[in-house]
C-alpha cells in the first residue's frame, strides 16, 4: 500500500521526499521556463538504491500531465552513476519511439548529476508479479503469453536501431559504455563450477563447461539484437489499460533478443521471484513471443535453432543465478519471492524439463545433478 512520506532513510544516508520535489520542480522549471508546484508526494515502493514517489502538479503553466513520477537513485546503487547514465539513455531512446511502440514510460525531464529522472505515470496498474501469483492457471499463463509477447513487440520495434541508442550513450557517456551484463555473466562462467564444488559437491564435466563458455559468447555477441531493458523482475513490469509497460532502465542496451525470452523462461534469475513453469506453459512463452519477430528474425523460425538456442542460453542464466543467489537464503519482498534455494530448485527444474523435451542428454543431467543437491 502506498503511503504520503516525510522522509525516507537507508543505512544512515536520509533523502527527504521534501528534498527530491524541490529537485524536481528546479528541473522542470529549467526546461519549461516557468514555476512548477508538485504536491502530494506518495511512495511507489522504491528499491533500496532509489526513491520512487507520485506526485501531482498543482500549477501546470505548459500541460505537463496532472501527475508525474519521480526517480531518484543513490550513487551506491549497483551500477553507480554509470547506471543512471545507461537508465537516462534508455528512455531517451524509448521516449524516442512512437508512443504505440514505447515499452514503458515517456522520459519527461532529467538531471544526471541529481540522478533525478521525472517520468510520466503509468496509474496504479498492478505488477506482473500480482498477476502470476494467482491461483488459476490459465490466468497465469495469459499473463505469461502477454509478458512474452510485449517482450518480442519491443524487439521489433527496436530492432535495426542499435546506432541511434549507441550515440545517445556515447553523448551522455562519452563512450560507448562496457554492458555492465557482460562482466557479471563473465565473472559467474568462470567461478560457479569451483562454488558447486564446494558448496553442493557437484564436480561439473568439461564438456559443460565448454557448452556454458560457448553460449555465454551470445552475451556480447548475439546477432538477433534489439532493445533489452535485461531487468524483467516481474515487480518491474506493470500491465495497465494500454497493456505491458517495463520499467527500470539501468541495465537497458542492445543485445541478443533470445536472451529476454530465455531469461523470463528461466523464472527471472536476477532476482528471487520464482515460478513453478510447465512444459505447456514455456512452448506458449516461446510461441507468442516468436510470432512477434520472425519477421525480423525470419532465421526463427526454425525449431530447431530457436530452441537449442534457449536450452544453451537457459544454461548460462542458471549459472549466473546460482552464482548469485546460492548463499543468499531470506526471500525478497515481492508477491512471487522465496527463499533461494527454492527459487534455484524451480529454474534447475525448468531447465531438466527443457532439456528433456529437446533429449539433451548431458545437460539434463547436470540439471538433475545440481537439482538433487539443492533438494539436499
Amino acid at each position: 500500500m502506498t503511503t504520503t512520506l516525510v522522509d525516507r532513510i537507508w543505512d544512515g544516508w536520509t533523502s527527504p521526499v521534501d528534498e527530491v520535489v524541490e529537485a524536481a520542480e528546479q528541473l522542470l522549471k529549467r526546461r519549461t521556463g516557468a514555476a512548477v508546484t508538485l504536491v502530494d508526494a506518495v511512495d511507489l515502493g522504491g528499491s533500496g538504491s532509489s526513491v520512487v514517489l507520485r506526485v501531482r502538479v498543482a500549477e501546470n503553466p505548459f500541460s505537463l500531465p496532472r501527475t508525474l513520477v519521480l526517480k531518484q537513485v543513490r550513487e551506491e546503487s549497483l551500477n553507480g552513476n554509470e547506471g543512471f547514465r545507461r537508465e537516462v539513455v534508455s528512455y531517451q531512446f524509448a521516449t524516442s519511439l512512437t508512443a504505440a511502440n514505447r515499452p514503458g514510460p515517456e522520459l519527461i525531464a532529467h538531471d544526471l548529476d541529481a540522478r533525478l529522472l521525472v517520468l510520466s505515470d503509468l496509474g496504479d496498474a498492478p505488477a506482473m508479479g500480482e498477476l502470476l501469483a494467482r491461483k488459476d492457471e490459465k490466468d497465469v499463463t495469459h499473463s505469461l503469453m502477454a509478458l512474452t509477447q510485449a517482450l518480442g513487440q519491443m524487439h521489433s520495434n527496436t530492432y535495426g536501431r542499435e546506432d541511434d541508442f549507441g550515440a545517445l550513450l556515447h553523448r551522455a557517456s562519452g563512450s560507448g559504455g562496457a554492458d555492465p551484463l557482460f562482466g557479471q555473466v563473465d565473472q559467474a562462467l568462470a567461478e560457479l563450477p569451483q562454488l558447486l564444488l564446494d558448496r553442493l559437491g557437484v564436480t561439473v564435466l568439461p564438456e559443460i563447461v565448454m557448452t556454458v563458455a560457448a553460449a555465454g559468447r551470445v552475451f556480447g555477441e548475439g546477432g538477433f539484437r534489439a532493445f533489452s531493458t535485461a531487468d524483467l523482475c516481474p515487480d518491474n513490469i506493470l500491465v495497465n489499460e494500454e497493456g505491458v509497460q517495463f520499467l527500470d532502465y539501468e541495465w537497458g542496451g542492445f543485445r541478443d533478443a533470445t536472451l529476454d525470452i530465455s531469461y523470463a523462461l528461466a523464472s527471472f534469475p536476477g532476482c528471487r521471484c520464482a515460478l513453478d513453469l510447465s512444459q505447456l506453459q514455456v512452448e506458449a512463452m516461446v510461441e507468442s513471443w516468436r510470432a512477434e519477430v520472425v519477421g525480423v528474425f525470419p532465421q526463427l523460425r526454425d525449431d530447431s535453432l530457436l530452441y537449442s538456442r534457449l536450452l544453451e542460453e537457459l544454461l548460462v542464466w542458471l549459472w549466473l543465478s546460482t552464482w548469485l543467489h546460492l548463499d543468499k537464503e531470506q526471500p525478497g519482498s515481492h508477491a512471487l519471492s522465496v527463499n533461494s534455494r527454492e527459487a534455484l530448485r524451480r529454474r534447475w527444474r525448468v531447465l531438466a524439463n527443457f532439456a528433456d523435451s529437446l533429449d539433451a542428454e548431458r545437460l539434463e543431467e547436470h540439471a538433475l545433478e545440481v537439482l538433487a543437491a539443492l533438494q539436499e
